[in-house]
Formats: C-alpha cells, structure tokens, sequence
C-alpha cells in the first residue's frame, strides 16, 4: 500500500454550506450536504492522510450555527467535532507581508470610493423621481406615502444591490476570513470556500485555493485513484 504524504486544507463555512456544492453534487437540503461533505473528510483522513482544519473558535461556531439553526441533528454535530480539526490560527506569529497589508489598505480605499459614487448616484436618482411626483389633488401623506413606496423603496433596494457589488467583492469582512487564511498561512495548507475575497487574498499571500464546488469531487478523484492502486498491488 502506497503512504501518501500529509494533505492540509483549511476549510471556510462555505465549504460545508454553499448552494452551488448542494446543486452540483444533488444534495436535497443544506443538512444532506453537511453531512455528506463530512462524510467524504472522514474517508479522507482515514484512507488518504489528508486533514481538514477549521479555525477555532469562528469558522467553528459558525458551522455549528448552520447545523443548529437548520435542526440537523447531534450525529451530523458529532461527525463536525470528529473529523474537522479546530484550531485557533497563531495569530501573533504568523508572519504577513507588508506589502500584502499596504495593497489591501489600498484596495479598500478604491472600494470604498466605488460605495460613495453609488451613494451619490442614488440620492440623485431619488431626487429626480421625487420632482416628477404629481402634487394635485393629494394629501400631504399620500405624497409621502408614494414617495416611499414608489420612488425611495426602488431606489434604496437598487442602491443596496449596486453598494453590495461595489463594495464586497474581494473583500474580507469578517474574522472567520482573516482566520482562515491565517491558519493556512501557518500550516501552509490549500484554502477551500466560496467565498471571492478569502479566494482573491489567498491567491496575493501563495496559498493554494480550491472552490467549495469542486471540493468534493476532488476527495472523490482521490478516493477512487487510490482504491485503483491499492487494487493494483494486490
């Protein structure tokens, strides 16, 4: 039997909860797939050496969140503390390059700008709906009341789309991000999620990234050339 050499991937929420992984691998629900991703990391570990990392305690809580908050059960919670390690990222000694702090300073400051432009965009475009409203023979709170349903709710449902494409892609906004990527800097493991700015930062600090899509027909590849040789060395 071949020994294969020790696999590290650090895995983001979205690597047990993302709808694309449901439909592209057929699962019914987000509980089915949980479980079943879980499933493929413990045939892993066991028969592949690979380890499946989780920072502690962000990404963790995280996932038992999703796993509480959809009712899947104690056994799909117990396979989660069983087959994902937790560890807390060392978060004091994991050495960044300056230059990745500066870019990322800098990347801000241009998505932030694109945020503003569409703030403003928006107050223009709710201004001019407003002048073109017809005053006569309305109430002062019938105007307001068409104002707020016509003309500002359509305006601040699309200046909520345009402000969320402006400004969250690439972009780490949450501690569970920041973590992820520091532990796998730390345990030079592969990054897996679906999440854009844990995949753009991952790509500026060299780290390897696997989409949460493609996560599981990756253990599966895996699985099945091993089973193949092990076959063959019978």
């Amino acid at each position: 039997m071949i020994e294969l050499e020790r696999q590290y991937f650090v895995l983001d929420t979205t690597t047990l909860t993302d709808s694309e992984t449901r439909k592209k691998e057929g699962y019914e629900s987000i509980c089915e797939g949980i479980d079943s991703i879980l499933e493929l990391i413990s045939k892993a570990r066991l028969k592949l050496n690979i380890s499946c990392y989780v920072p502690y305690p962000t990404v963790y809580n995280e996932i038992n969140d999703f796993i509480n908050r959809y009712d899947c059960g104690d056994e799909i919670k117990a396979k989660a503390d069983t087959w994902l390690v937790k560890k807390t990222p060392n978060r004091y000694e994991v050495e960044v390059p300056a230059g990745i702090f500066y870019e990322y300073v800098d990347y801000m400051r241009d998505r932030i700008n694109k945020g503003m432009k569409v703030a403003e965009d928006a107050i223009w475009e709710a201004a001019i709906s407003c002048l073109h409203i017809s005053a006569e023979d309305k109430t002062k709170e019938e105007i307001e009341m068409e104002v707020k349903r016509k003309e500002i709710g359509q305006t601040i449902s699309d200046f909520r789309d345009k402000y969320r494409n402006a400004l969250r892609y690439g972009i780490l906004d949450s501690a569970p991000d920041i973590d992820v990527l520091l532990l796998a800097k730390e345990l030079d493991a592969a990054v897996v999620g679906a999440d854009d700015g844990i995949e753009k930062w991952a790509e500026r600090l060299g780290l390897r990234f696997v989409r949460a899509s493609s996560f599981p027909q990756m253990i599966k590849e895996y699985l099945r050339k091993k089973k193949m040789i092990d076959e063959g060395e019978r």
